[in-house]
């Protein structure tokens, strides 16, 4: 549908069961809005190239933790990709949500885990007052706010705070993307080696400071990482 539609402000997303998906009822959203959204202009880094010519990359400078598919030889090369890493997740137990954007070419992959802090009483009452549950489309940027005061207080940084909540750890993040790479392997799409010999690439990624670094892979809640914060779509 991204692909037919052929606006690169056209986009779809999906939230799973665990992932504020509506109750009993899994579907797709379309979403146009004519603005690039925060986590499309998110730095990331390369982490491989599959032979199918899959290019998977991992977010960097941006409060939740996520791959990034694009490329390949065919769009259903791209679709097998993803395809294969959502029901991983799904058999893992693992919530998550997904972005498709730029007319199909580019899809943002994004584990979470909100709702399992929520109920173990892990995320705070200031956050949790907020009545914000965050799908697909709050973690790409665009927040939907219920409470005038939140409103009035909007800013990149409260955003920033509410989204590092919904991330996993750097440990844990690392632990599923070990799942995801073995289950695009056992399907097929990482023939001859094409995981193992890209990880030696060496990682195609725009310039950041060693403070940015540092703060993006400290925990499951990571503190403000300095330089421009764009998190938020405010309407």
């Amino acid at each position: 549908m991204a692909a037919e539609a052929g606006n690169p402000y056209f986009r779809l997303g999906y939230n799973s069961l665990g992932a504020f998906a509506t109750i009993n009822h899994l579907h797709f959203q379309a979403y146009y809005l004519a603005v690039p959204f925060p986590i499309e202009k998110a730095p990331t880094k390369k982490i491989t190239t599959m032979t199918d010519g899959v290019k998977i990359s991992e977010l960097l400078n941006y409060p939740v933790r996520g791959l990034v598919f694009e490329g390949g030889n065919t769009l259903q090369d791209l679709a097998n990709a993803v395809s294969d890493s959502c029901i991983c997740l799904q058999d893992n137990n693992i919530p998550y949500n997904v972005l498709i954007s730029d007319s199909g070419k580019r899809i943002f992959l994004l584990p979470q885990c909100y709702a399992e802090k929520q109920a173990l009483g892990e995320v705070s009452p200031e956050i949790l007052d907020t009545q914000v549950n965050p799908a697909v489309w709050e973690i790409s940027g665009h927040m939907v706010l219920k409470r005038k005061k939140d409103y009035e207080e909007a800013s990149d940084e409260n955003a920033w705070r509410l989204l590092a909540e919904v991330s996993l750890s750097e440990e844990r993040f690392e632990e599923v993307k070990a799942l995801v790479f073995e289950a695009i392997m056992a399907c097929g799409n990482g023939e001859n080696g094409g995981v193992t010999q890209s990880l030696l690439e060496k990682p195609n990624v725009s310039p950041q400071s060693l403070e940015e670094v540092e703060a993006l892979n400290k925990g499951s809640n990571p503190s403000m990482v300095p330089g421009k914060q764009e998190c938020a779509v405010l309407l």
